[in-house]
C-alpha cells in the first residue's frame, strides 16, 4: 500500500534509532543471553526496573476525576507553565509567552514552526540527541551543528561562530537548540567561560537579525554539582533579561518527573510577553494537537501546593543523582583498568565515549551482548541503566573489540 504514500513518506525507518536498538537487546535477553543494554533513556534501578519517583506517584494517585477528564486550556493551565518556569528560574513571576507542549520533543517541533521558514536549518551541538534530526526534518528544516566541546577543551568559539554567521546570512535568522546544562549525550556542561563566550556571540550577531536561543532542559534535576546547574541557567537568566536574544527553555515532565509517558511540558520565553508569540503558539498548538493532556498539569499544580512532596522529590533527585555519579565513576574505572580513556561525567543520564566508527564498533558490541548507542564522534552510554556492577563487563567487551 506504499503506493498511497506520498513520495516523501516512503522508506522511512521503521523505528526510531535508539528504539530499535533496545528492541534488539530486550529480543536477545529473551533468548537467555546475558545482555548489557545500555541504550534505554530512562532510569531504572538496581534491579534494571523503571525508577518511578514516589513523589510524584503518590500526588497522580490523589487526582480527582475533575483533574483528570476535562480539557486543559490549549496553551496550557498558567499556574502550570508558570510552576514549571519556576523550577529554573525561581526569580521570575510568570512565564512570559508560553505553551504546554506533549513532553520536550513537543517543545522542540513547536519551535522551528515559530522561527524558521520550511528549507532552513536549525542550529545544535554535535553530537546530540539522536531525534534531533528527526524533529528537524519533520519540521520541513534541516539541522547543522557545531562542536560540543571535548572533555577539557574549550568551546571552539570560532567553529560556532562560523557556522551560526552562515545561517544567519542566508537565512536573516537564527535559531539554535542547546542541550546545557547536562549535556545529552555528553553528560558534560560548559564551562562558565565557554557559556559567556556563547553568549557574546549570539549577541553580537542579534545585531543582524533575530537570535534564539532554546534550552533544551531535559536532566538538570540530575546534576553532580546542583550548585553548577544553578549558575549555569543564572547565566541564561542574565542573557534573556538583556533582551537582544530571545532566550526560551524547552520544558519536560519526563525525566524530572518520571512521568514519560505523560508526555508534558511546555515551550516557554519567561523574558518576552509578546502578544504575536503567544498567538503563534497557541494557534500551532490548536492546530498540531489541540489540547495536551490535564492530568500531568494537575500533578505540578498539587506539587505546587504540597511543601512535603517538594521536598520529597528533591530528596528523590539528590538520591538518584548520587547513584548516577556513582555508575560513572564505575564506568570510569573499569575503563581505565582495560586501558581505556574514561568519560568524565557531571549530569544526565549518559556519557559518551570519544570513538571512531561507532556504528561499527556498536555493531560488533551486539555479539558480545552489549548495547550502546553511535553518535557523532563516540558512542553514547546510558549509564541510567547500567548499573555499577555492570561496568567491568562492558568494559571488557569493548576493549575486546577495539582489539580485534
Amino acid at each position: 500500500m506504499s503506493a498511497h504514500l506520498i513520495p516523501s513518506r516512503r522508506g522511512l525507518p521503521a523505528d526510531d534509532p535508539i528504539f530499535a536498538l533496545h528492541a534488539e537487546a530486550l529480543a536477545l535477553a529473551a533468548t537467555g543471553r546475558p545482555v548489557l543494554d545500555a541504550t534505554v533513556g530512562a532510569l531504572l534501578d538496581e534491579a534494571g526496573q523503571l525508577v518511578v519517583l514516589e513523589s510524584i506517584m503518590g500526588l497522580w494517585r490523589q487526582l480527582t476525576a475533575l483533574e483528570v477528564a476535562p480539557y486543559a486550556p490549549i496553551a496550557g493551565d498558567p499556574a502550570y507553565l508558570r510552576a514549571l518556569v519556576q523550577r529554573h528560574w525561581p526569580r521570575l513571576p510568570g512565564a512570559g509567552s508560553a505553551c504546554a507542549t506533549p513532553g520536550g520533543g513537543g517543545a522542540l517541533s513547536l519551535s522551528l514552526r515559530m522561527f524558521l521558514e520550511p528549507g532552513q536549518a536549525v542550529l545544535t551541538a554535535g553530537p546530540c540527541w539522536a531525534a534531533y534530526p528527526t524533529i528537524a526534518a519533520e519540521g520541513g528544516v534541516r539541522l547543522a551543528t557545531a562542536p560540543w566541546p571535548a572533555a577539557g577543551a574549550p568551546l571552539d568559539a570560532a567553529a560556532w561562530r562560523a557556522s551560526a554567521e552562515a545561517l544567519l546570512a542566508s537565512q536573516g535568522r537564527l535559531l539554535v537548540w542547546f542541550n546545557d546544562p547536562c549535556h545529552n549525550p555528553t553528560g558534560r556542561s560548559l564551562a562558565p567561560a565557554d557559556r559567556a563566550a556563547l553568549a557574546a556571540l549570539l549577541t553580537d550577531l542579534a545585531e543582524r537579525g533575530p537570535v534564539t536561543l532554546l534550552l533544551d532542559l531535559a536532566y538538570p534535576d540530575y546534576a553532580r554539582d546542583p550548585s553548577e546547574v544553578a549558575a549555569a541557567l543564572a547565566d541564561y537568566e542574565r542573557l534573556g533579561e538583556a533582551g537582544r536574544v530571545l532566550v526560551g527553555g524547552a520544558l519536560s515532565l519526563s525525566k524530572a518527573f518520571t512521568l514519560y509517558g505523560a508526555r508534558a511540558g511546555a515551550l516557554a520565553f519567561p523574558w518576552c510577553q509578546d502578544r504575536d508569540l503567544q498567538a503563534a503558539l497557541v494557534t500551532a498548538a490548536r492546530g498540531l494537537w489541540s489540547n495536551c493532556a490535564r492530568a500531568p498539569q494537575s500533578v505540578v499544580l498539587r506539587l505546587l501546593r504540597d511543601g512535603k512532596a517538594q521536598a520529597h522529590l528533591a530528596a528523590e533527585h539528590r538520591h538518584w543523582s548520587e547513584i548516577l555519579e556513582d555508575r560513572a565513576l564505575a564506568l570510569d574505572a573499569a575503563l581505565e583498568a582495560e586501558g581505556l580513556a574514561a568519560a568524565p561525567w557531571q549530569g544526565g543520564f549518559f556519557v559518551t565515549l570519544a570513538l571512531d566508527d561507532s556504528a561499527g564498533i556498536c555493531a560488533r558490541l551486539k555479539a558480545e551482548g552489549v548495547f550502546a548507542v553511535p553518535v557523532q564522534g563516540g558512542l553514547r552510554v546510558g549509564i541510567c541503566g547500567l548499573r555499577a556492577a555492570d561496568a567491568p563487563r562492558f568494559a571488557q567487551a569493548l576493549r575486546r573489540v577495539l582489539e580485534g
